[in-house]
């Protein structure tokens, strides 16, 4: 489905209903009170029109910026919030006491319907919990293709939306947790890995096993399986489990790719203090900066292919599976 052909398609033939509004005059009825007006009734055809209108075109033109990378969803909200916030405080200042009884604008009584709604979805997906997708197969066994997740946003400490500035200092990730943040190569784009380095760490991963300030990350093997690839045709894979800190979960390897592709290895930030050669790679983590793997050891473009990822980059961290509509099981299944 082409989401942006049915965007543009609304926000056409929504405008023209708008705009055609403005060149039809609305039947009034008067009710008449010792010869004052006692209400306002609007009744022409075209009023059931725009009162379907206005809405379609409000979301579709929200829809549309998301879509078109103008501004990210939570700028999109804002902008949302403060345009029916003004319309509605308007109308109650300024225009509500000099209008007839049962007159009011549809663009107005849209901006009070939408208005406490969007607030409250802008508080809760900006300071509390946030949904998201999984898109790819990098956090393979943790999580799958399909899995809607939900985001703590406090937990790391509390921000302002858009700009991500953190107010509040609550906490900081911890290794072997799986955290949401902004991909440093493209912030407007949300990546979801499992924190495997802390600011001040020395970590190598060399011949696919994971040292942290020389010391070897305890690793147990599950077995090896083989499943089939779309694209590839059968895929062999070995299973592990991998304890990081206080937290042991599972991970995915495929023996017949290196630990470290280096023609995937970019420029970024800080890249002097990574050494990489054919065994892998050994980096010193920088005061304020992560360093991120997906469970899906060989699937996974991670901070081994493009650096560290600021502490201004964190959005949030995953707590919790709440749908996968392929995998209904999935439901409630905590993440760690």
């Amino acid at each position: 489905m082409n989401w942006e052909y049915i965007g543009w398609a609304a926000l056409a033939i929504s405008g023209a209903v708008i705009a055609a509004g403005f060149f039809v005059k609305p039947k009034a009825a008067f009710v008449s009170d010792d010869s004052k007006i006692t209400g306002v009734s609007d009744h022409h055809p075209m009023h059931a029109w725009l009162e379907i209108a206005w809405p379609v075109f409000f979301i579709a033109a929200m829809g549309m910026l998301t879509l078109k990378e103008v501004m990210g969803f939570a700028a999109v909200l804002l902008l949302a919030t403060t345009i029916t916030g003004i319309i509605w405080a308007a109308d109650i200042a300024l225009f509500r006491s000099k209008r007839a009884a049962g007159s009011e604008p549809i663009v107005v009584e849209m901006a009070r319907s939408f208005f406490p709604v969007i607030l409250i979805v802008f508080f809760l997906r900006s300071f509390l919990y946030e949904p998201f997708k999984i898109p790819s197969e990098s956090m393979l066994p943790t999580l799958q293709v399909g899995d809607f997740i939900l985001v703590n946003k406090f937990t790391y400490g509390i921000r302002l939306p858009v700009v991500n500035k953190k107010i509040v200092e609550l906490g900081a990730p911890k290794r072997g947790d799986v955290m949401v943040f902004r991909y440093p190569e493209d912030p407007a784009k949300d990546f979801i890995k499992r924190v495997v380095g802390l600011p001040g760490d020395k970590l190598s991963y060399r011949q696919k096993r994971l040292t942290i300030n020389d010391q070897p990350v305890p690793t147990q093997s599950l077995g090896t399986a083989t499943e089939v690839d779309k694209r590839l045709g059968f895929r062999r894979f070995e299973s592990f489990t991998e304890k990081l800190g206080e937290k042991t979960h599972a991970i995915m390897m495929n023996p017949d790719i290196p630990g470290v592709r280096l023609e995937g290895v970019r420029q970024f930030p800080n890249r002097e203090n990574c050494e990489y050669n054919n065994d892998g790679v050994t980096c010193t983590i920088p005061a304020g900066h992560f360093f991120m793997m997906g469970d899906n050891r060989d699937n996974s473009d991670d901070s081994r292919y493009w650096g560290f990822v600021p502490e201004s980059n964190i959005v949030g961290k995953a707590v919790l599976i709440w749908m996968n509509f392929g995998s209904f099981k999935r439901i409630g299944t905590a993440i760690e």
